[in-house]
């Protein structure tokens, strides 16, 4: 790969960090607890948990994106950055501006 182009990537990567670190942050503070103290009406509150709920999945989903994001950071200047895990070919370097923590090619991810 170029040094353009893993420049390029860096940069990417950087961006989804600080963006992917921002909305932990937010998903932390929308993901505490209900006090129950509340009287927010019984359909309220089930909405109230329903939404917990999903703000949870989103923050785990989020932490998991960040520690790929941290783990690639630390592999971008080996010589095996980006190439596909699976089929050993080169990952187009349109994917990785898109999706800088890909470890499959396309195909692969499928």
């Amino acid at each position: 790969m170029e040094s353009q182009e893993i420049k390029k990537i860096k940069d990417q990567l950087l961006k989804e960090l600080i963006s992917t670190k921002a909305k932990i942050s937010e998903y932390t503070e929308l993901s505490k607890p209900i006090a129950p103290e509340n009287a927010i009406g019984r359909v309220s509150r089930m909405d109230a948990i329903n939404n917990k709920s999903i703000v949870e999945a989103a923050l785990r989903e989020s932490v998991h994106k960040f520690n790929k994001l941290k783990n690639i950071k630390k592999k971008i200047e080996e010589s095996d950055f980006g190439v596909c895990l699976n089929c050993k070919k080169k990952i187009p370097f349109g994917r990785l501006i898109i999706r800088p923590h890909s470890q499959f090619c396309v195909v692969c991810a499928k």
